[in-house]
């Protein structure tokens, strides 16, 4: 897109008296706020004919009815569908996988495994960030069972997780898309010896597994009735919503998973059928290409003014950097734009006696995003809460206002842009909607770059070169480097 002048954050407020009425919006619950961002009218206007001509209408209904979106792997992409909002036959799909999940929920929940008082989810990648997102998010106050976490191929981690968990009332969720990948069946493994440790009879009659091939998974000795199936067209991190989600079915209690995808499916439809010019997810894309690609910002900070989401900016570094951090498009030629920032965040308000030093007075420029919650928890100090809100909107203030002073090391240049996301309270709808959102905007993005979101070719090679290794081949092509590291650790 051509390159234009763009005027200061408060000059385009004093420019447009109407300006927060025109960038900012309610959608699926949620208030967002792009007024302090360098956008006006006229870059949305050209955004928008952007978007016309990468054929984003096009796209995104592609997306819905089930068509091929992953060309590199010949793959629709059918995450949408486990809310409801895809192709009726891939909502059938779904729907039929989650009629399983929910006999398997309701048969643990009745006792079939016993006693049961903990859950080792074990997983790497999207198999486990977006269910622990939504378990520490959701589950805090009333959590059915103590559940935790695993995806570290390192020891240490295998002893945090279970160090808390009784083995003669715990099951074992393995989550695995192929379920082939080395460090989920490491750590599998590393769970079945614990269990017969502890004198487990039937280690795996204990354990639940989630995958994409479940003929891999009873190849290691699950039984087929404790085997959940989610499709092929559903990427790791956008699986959360599949089966991949019955740890947090089982920690939150299943109408809470249900309002979890209705949350979701709300977005979609925003997304779906608004108008381009009041299409969040789509505005959202335009900022951050406009950041990306005039502004030449490397990187998004991600800061969740609430405890409770404090995995958000985790969570969204996969969804965004393993989605779009690519360099040619779809037709595999070199990309003509820098594509996926960095993302990267903490949890206000320690970010704030950490990092917005640089974000005020450094030299490099990020674009910030706050993300807040109107109401506080329940249990919470509402002074808390107040002073924690006030923080939040402080900040973004700050960052567009700046201030002059005689002396120059206290001295604010201003003009640094952030996006406000308020939702009115953290429940599973809301929480279901917000993260919708995040995917959309991703995809939205791709869309104006003309790259595939739903590969992740790039987290392979350095997986093949350590199997190969430990399998004790290829050393010799390594490099000098790498062989004296091998040596010195004695691996």
């Amino acid at each position: 897109m051509e390159q234009k002048s763009i005027r200061r954050l408060d000059e385009l407020f004093a420019a447009e008296p109407d300006r927060l009425s025109k960038l900012s919006f309610e959608a699926a619950g949620i208030y967002f706020d792009w007024s302090k961002t360098h956008l006006d009218q006229e870059l949305i206007g050209d955004f928008l004919g952007r978007a016309e001509a990468a054929g984003f209408a096009r796209a995104r209904e592609s997306l819905f009815s089930g068509a091929i979106v992953n060309a590199s792997e010949g793959r629709p992409a059918t995450h949408v569908a486990e809310r409801g909002s895809g192709s009726p036959e891939d909502v059938d799909l779904a729907s039929a996988r989650r009629l399983r999940m929910r006999a398997l929920v309701d048969a643990i929940e009745g006792g079939a495994f016993g006693d049961v008082t903990g859950i080792l989810h074990i997983g790497i990648g999207g198999s486990v960030l977006g269910p622990a997102l939504l378990v520490d998010a959701l589950g805090r106050r009333s959590p059915q069972f103590n559940v935790r976490f695993l995806s570290n191929i390192d020891g240490a981690a295998f002893d945090d997780a279970v160090r808390p968990l009784d083995p003669q009332s715990t099951i074992v969720v393995v989550a695995s898309k192929t379920f082939t990948t080395l460090e989920t069946l490491t750590n599998f493994e590393a769970a079945r010896t614990w269990l017969s440790a502890a004198g487990v009879g039937d280690p795996d009659g204990r354990v639940v597994a989630v995958t994409a091939n479940p003929e891999a998974a009873v190849a290691q000795g699950i039984d087929e009735t404790r085997v959940l199936q989610f499709g092929e067209g559903v990427g790791g991190r956008y699986s959360l919503w599949s089966s991949v989600g019955v740890t947090a079915a089982l920690a939150l209690g299943w109408n809470e998973f249900e309002a979890l995808l209705e949350g979701a499916a709300e977005m979609d439809r925003h997304f779906r059928f608004a108008e381009t010019s009041a299409n969040v997810p789509l505005l959202a894309a335009f900022a951050d290409r406009l950041y990306a690609e005039q502004f030449g910002c490397q990187t998004r900070g991600q800061f969740a003014y609430d405890e409770r989401l404090r995995l958000l900016p985790f969570y969204l570094q996969q969804l965004e950097m393993e989605s779009n951090g690519k360099s040619v498009t779809n037709a595999g030629k070199p990309v003509a734009n820098p594509t996926a920032p960095v993302t990267w965040g903490g949890t206000g308000t320690d970010a704030q006696h950490a990092v917005f030093q640089l974000l005020h007075q450094g030299t490099v420029l990020v674009p910030v995003e706050f993300v807040a919650v109107r109401e506080g928890d329940d249990a919470q100090d509402p002074e808390h809460h107040r002073l924690l809100l006030l923080n939040a909107f402080a900040q973004g203030a700050a960052l567009m206002q700046g201030r002059e002073s005689d002396d120059p090391q206290r001295s604010y240049c201003g003009n640094r842009p952030s996006a406000t996301v308020l939702l009115d309270r953290l429940d599973a709808r809301s929480l279901g909607a917000l993260i919708a959102f995040y995917e959309h905007r991703t995809f939205a993005n791709a869309v104006l770059l003309g790259i595939n979101p739903f590969d992740q070719f790039g987290v392979e090679l350095g997986k093949q070169i350590a199997r190969q290794i430990a399998e004790g081949s290829d050393e010799e092509s390594l490099d000098p480097s790498t062989r004296a590291l091998i040596e010195r650790a004695g691996v």
